[in-house]
């Protein structure tokens, strides 16, 4: 016979997160129903995307300079994401870290620098 009592605190902590998320999710729509708030206006049930409001057909073409800037902050949140973690613990790893940092570094600032000479940055 298995023991699965060894289980027990995975399927609670399951459970727990099911519940939260569900309640996370589902009470401020029970929450806004109940105090009035759900007043859909047509100001707000119009479509939003791309960061301007769809006015015409969707096949028209369109400025790419918002991609360029959200892709951009990507890359440079994740640079934050990483350069954290490093920062910590970099006298524990050594001149190994450190040097592959500065590399990563490096690429990212030619990155920028690429991307500032092309306009990317210019915004209109």
């Amino acid at each position: 016979m298995l023991d699965l009592s060894q289980y027990l605190p995975i399927l609670l902590f399951l459970a727990v997160a099911l519940v939260l998320s569900c309640a996370f999710v589902f009470l401020p729509m029970a929450v806004s129903r109940l105090t009035g708030t759900h007043n859909p206006t047509p100001e707000k049930l119009a479509e939003y995307e791309c960061g301007f409001p769809a006015f015409e057909d969707s096949r028209s073409q369109f400025d790419v300079r918002f991609y360029l800037v959200a892709i951009l902050f990507i890359v440079f949140d994740l640079e934050a994401a990483f350069i954290y973690p490093w920062a910590v613990s970099v006298f524990k790893l050594g001149w190994t870290a450190w040097f592959a940092m500065m590399i990563f570094i490096a690429e990212l600032a030619l990155g920028l620098a690429y991307a500032w000479k092309k306009g990317a940055l210019d915004w209109e």
